[in-house]
């Protein structure tokens, strides 16, 4: 486990990313507040979305907690083509989210900003995914059970679509999930006391 000279507060609502930062680090606080996700600026260059995102987000929260603390956010999209896939806003875009991107693969960006009072650091971690193909009836039966619509691409992972129609991923597992924690155990190496 790391040892830091620093308390760790998360600026994320995510319990995939509660979860996830448990395994690094057992205790740290949790800091959310509501910021503009928009991103039109950005429209030609998507792959800088997850990063913009993250930054954004620690930016707006940072000066709220303790300056003492070191702040983790992060954001994660899915891309495929040129088309990002965030969270959908109900039934309907779940379905054609969902339909547009089976049969084939789609890149999840997660981006990660960590943040003290002296510096900060953003990087990005990149996974491939690719599903099967996957009829109406399942489509509708894992939209209605799971009611993904807090998830980018409007799947998760860890939930019954990854266990049955997810047939490769390239990349880190549990940057699909929402955070990236290898990648993140490295980096919090470099901020122990």
């Amino acid at each position: 486990m790391l040892k830091l000279n620093k308390s760790v507060t998360l600026g994320s609502k995510s319990p995939r990313r509660q979860e996830l930062l448990k395994l690094i680090v057992p205790s740290f606080d949790i800091y959310t507040m509501d910021v503009d996700e928009s991103f039109d600026e950005l429209k030609d260059t998507l792959a800088e979305v997850a990063p913009y995102l993250s930054k954004k987000k620690a930016d707006h929260i940072f000066p709220f907690i303790n300056q003492n603390n070191l702040l983790i956010t992060s954001d994660s999209v899915v891309i495929k083509g040129n088309k990002i896939y965030n969270k959908p806003e109900d039934y309907a875009e779940a379905i054609k989210m969902l339909t547009e991107l089976q049969d084939g693969s789609h890149y999840v960006y997660t981006g990660v900003t960590i943040t003290s009072n002296v510096k900060q650091e953003t990087f990005t971690c990149i996974t491939e995914v690719e599903f099967t193909l996957i009829t109406d009836k399942e489509l509708d039966y894992y939209i209605t059970q799971f009611k993904p619509f807090d998830k980018a691409g409007a799947y998760g992972i860890q939930d019954w679509i990854g266990a049955n129609f997810i047939s490769k991923i390239t990349g880190s597992y549990t940057n699909v999930m929402g955070l990236p924690t290898q990648e993140l155990y490295v980096r919090l190496k470099g901020w122990e006391g």
